[in-house]
């Protein structure tokens, strides 16, 4: 689980070094995409498990790989060009509330109850906290707005992907490696358009845009999907609040970004907030958590049907 946490919530710091280094948020997009998905690739064939036939499915990995890999991959690049690694690790901890938020849209989200109501409206009391927009210093830049975005497509990725692709015949890893593999389609597609750099890219932005692929984005998958399997899925939702402090450490400590009171403020009520939306009756056992991680679907909600996560990948799982 530490590890695990470390990986994902490196995540940020290694864009910040890539954009810092000469590569622009499409680039970082397409390779960490790629090799993702080669990361993948190779352990799906390990285990002998076989990407999807099946047109269907395709089609559904298509608004999966955009909404869940392609957008929101970009945008985190896109706005960690104006907005520190640190609060972009604590806006993507925003994800399970935007999750919340559209189960109980759309009339999937069960035991609504008035506690996960106050956590809904605390988490998004943090990131106003956050943005804090009467202030002159507040996050109100496009960069801030597009970080808050990518939490919200890993969000609506999820709903669509609990309803079309979790339970499918499938293995997981082939299933998620043929995710990956049309992001990195769909986002080669747009390269035409990107913008010259105006400097070539140092060494430093190419390894860790490789890093940030091949750990932060293919293994991650690996290991989280491993501890699902191992300790159930409540366990996996928790490396989900370690990720803001984990990338908020590492941007304070590598890269020596400055956190006001109001930021740190922010992020503990943002993490209060998701915490009391993820709260749930007890269950009848360890076998309940068995069933709910091979069969996400029985939930009946996009915010329990996904653990947290980030910048992940995982059909099962959020993010980021």
């Amino acid at each position: 689980m530490a590890v695990l946490a470390l990986l994902w919530g490196s995540g940020f710091l290694w864009i910040k070094i890539a954009l810092d280094g000469g590569l622009s948020p499409l680039h970082i997009t397409v390779i960490r995409c790629a090799l993702g998905a080669l990361v993948l690739l190779v352990l799906a064939r390990s285990a002998r498990q076989r990407l999807p036939r099946d047109r269907r499915t395709w089609g559904h990995l298509v608004v999966a790989a955009f909404f869940c890999n392609a957008l929101p991959f970009f945008l985190f690049s896109y706005g960690e060009q104006t907005v520190d690694s640190g609060v972009a690790g604590v806006l993507n901890a925003t994800t399970p509330l935007w999750s919340f938020a559209i189960g109980v849209g759309l009339g999937m989200e069960r035991g609504f109850r008035p506690l996960r109501l106050t956590g809904l409206l605390l988490g998004f009391g943090g990131v106003l906290l956050i943005f804090a927009p009467w202030h002159q210093a507040g996050l109100t830049g496009k960069g801030a707005l597009a970080l808050l975005a990518a939490a919200l497509s890993y969000a609506v990725a999820f709903a669509y992907m609990a309803r079309h692709l979790i339970g499918r015949e499938t293995a997981p890893l082939a299933l998620s490696a043929a995710q990956l593999l049309m992001a990195t389609g769909l986002t080669m597609s747009v390269l035409p358009a990107a913008p010259s750099a105006s400097a070539t890219p140092t060494l430093t932005a190419w390894i860790a845009v490789v890093v940030l692929g091949i750990c932060g984005t293919g293994i991650t998958f690996h290991l989280n999907s491993r501890l699902i399997a191992d300790e159930g899925p409540t366990a996996a939702a928790t490396v989900g609040y370690l990720l803001p402090v984990v990338s908020v450490a590492l941007g304070a400590i590598v890269l020596d970004e400055e956190l006001g009171l109001r930021i740190i403020a922010g992020m503990a009520v943002v993490l209060l907030g998701v915490g009391l939306t993820r709260g749930r009756k007890p269950g009848p056992g360890p076998a309940a958590e068995v069933t709910t991680a091979e069969s996400p679907r029985s939930t009946g909600s996009p915010s329990e049907a996904t653990s947290a996560s980030p910048t992940g990948t995982t059909t099962g799982s959020t993010t980021g």
